[in-house]
């Protein structure tokens, strides 16, 4: 098992979490994460929790990513604390975009004072390798704070090909 600390985007306003951790590890095929997010957890906008499926639009509020490059472009998980989740395939940085076959298990949630941490068990594609981590924040004032392994650019880019800078495990 691996554990990786996200960072707030240098752009992003100060915003009420403190840390984010990431704890992975890989199953043959598949990939489990566990985020966690520590700080003051009640000034987050969380998403209600909702049917445990595939929706459109998860990172639009607070959400927990991961961008996995594959042999022919990469694979994005959205994982929602609402318990929904989404996966899509593109063929380039936010080209070609569409559903992906892979699936996440719909995301578990466990809250505690001044925690929340969401779990999922995610479907590889064919030639994972390298895997980027992210995070969007949406606080009770309503600025967003985007957290990430890596920010290779001046704006906040999950899809940025620099962002991918972890061997899978």
């Amino acid at each position: 098992m691996r554990s990786v600390t996200l960072a707030p985007h240098p752009a992003s306003p100060p915003g009420p979490i403190d840390t984010l951790t990431v704890l992975l590890d890989r199953v043959g095929e598949a990939l489990w994460l566990r985020f966690v997010v520590e700080g003051r957890t009640r000034d987050v906008v969380w998403p209600e929790p909702a049917t445990p499926t595939r929706a459109d639009d998860l990172w639009r509020h607070s959400c927990f990513e991961a961008f996995v490059q594959a042999e022919d472009g990469y694979v994005e998980y959205n994982l929602s604390p609402s318990g929904q989740w989404a996966s899509y395939r593109f063929d380039r940085p936010r080209q070609g975009m569409r559903n992906a076959v892979v699936v996440a298990t719909p995301p578990l949630l466990n809250v505690a004072q001044g925690r929340l941490a969401v779990e999922a068990r995610l479907e590889l594609p064919t030639g994972a390798r390298r895997i980027g981590l992210s995070a969007v924040i949406e606080s009770v004032d309503g600025t967003f704070c985007y957290w990430a392994l890596a920010h290779p650019s001046d704006n906040p880019d999950f899809h940025h090909p620099d962002s991918f800078i972890l061997d899978l495990p």
